[in-house]
């Protein structure tokens, strides 16, 4: 187990336990939190004792509400404190508007290049800044209680990257409402599943136990089939149809490893077969 400050992190059984860990602000990502994000999801692109992860928050209010606006955007008391800086944005002023450090490219599992699958356990409010994350994710199992929002036009911002993100999980008109009426609207876990943001809702006790039984079942696959699963699928939906079938080839013949293969061959002619939970 490696000690973080604003996360919890466990490897158990081959898979990584990665809660958001600052409740007191409703697990409120900062400086921090995105550094010690963004070193996870690299270091995990190596650590081949993990073959899937969980992303989840700490306590039952919040899985995460984004930025923390105490610290990125400081104590600004008028205009002028706004102009000159870079807004939401992570790095040095640039002199020009084409250069911008967007906090999403610390947080964010495919961002940091990492095609393990990770599920989101969501136990509370997801809004904001939580989207880069919930975007980025393969999956998203959600507890009865939980929340989707995004306040960001309540507030005088533009609901754009986060927008994006979930733009590529759910239909254009959902996300449309969601960044459009800000705070005023809140998706529920239920309408969620209904349009297909969320895959599973379950009681708020039984959260943890749903997440780690599916991700229990992913980490019991060779991990270079799950992988390269992870990868076309993600590189099917940014392609055309033709140019993703087309590419399949290449992923097929890289994906399939010969000793997995035979392994998967002798399983099949012995009659050993999963008995299916079903959804």
């Amino acid at each position: 187990m490696t000690d973080y400050e604003t996360i919890d992190y466990r490897e158990i059984d081959g898979v990584a336990w990665v809660t958001l860990n600052r409740p007191a602000v409703h697990n409120a990502f900062n400086f921090q939190m995105q550094a010690e994000l963004k070193d996870i999801w690299r270091s995990l692109r190596s650590n081949d004792d993990v073959r899937c992860a969980v992303l989840t928050g700490a306590g039952d209010k919040a899985f995460c509400v984004g930025i923390d606006r105490s610290e990125m955007m400081g104590d600004w008391q008028s205009v002028e404190d706004v102009i000159g800086t870079q807004a939401t944005g992570t790095g040095p002023l640039s002199a020009t508007p084409w250069h911008f450090d967007d906090p999403g490219d610390n947080i964010g599992p495919k961002s940091n290049d990492l095609w393990k699958p990770v599920i989101a356990a969501v136990n509370g409010m997801a809004c904001g800044g939580a989207f880069y994350m919930l975007g980025e994710v393969e999956f998203i199992i959600a507890a009865e209680h939980a929340t989707f929002f995004d306040p960001h036009v309540t507030y005088g911002m533009t609901a754009c990257f986060e927008s994006m993100h979930m733009l590529q999980k759910m239909p254009f008109g959902e996300i449309m409402r969601v960044a459009l009426l800000g705070a005023s609207e809140r998706m529920t876990a239920r309408r969620a599943y209904d349009v297909g943001l969320v895959s599973e809702v379950v009681a708020a006790d039984a959260l943890h136990d749903a997440a780690a039984w599916a991700a229990g079942e992913i980490a019991k696959s060779p991990p270079t089939a799950i992988q390269g699963t992870v990868r076309a699928i993600w590189m099917a939906q940014e392609l055309s149809r033709s140019q993703a079938l087309d590419a399949g080839r290449v992923l097929v013949r890289l994906g399939s490893d010969p000793e997995s293969l035979m392994e998967g061959q002798r399983a099949f002619a012995s009659g050993e077969r999963i008995t299916p939970r079903e959804r």
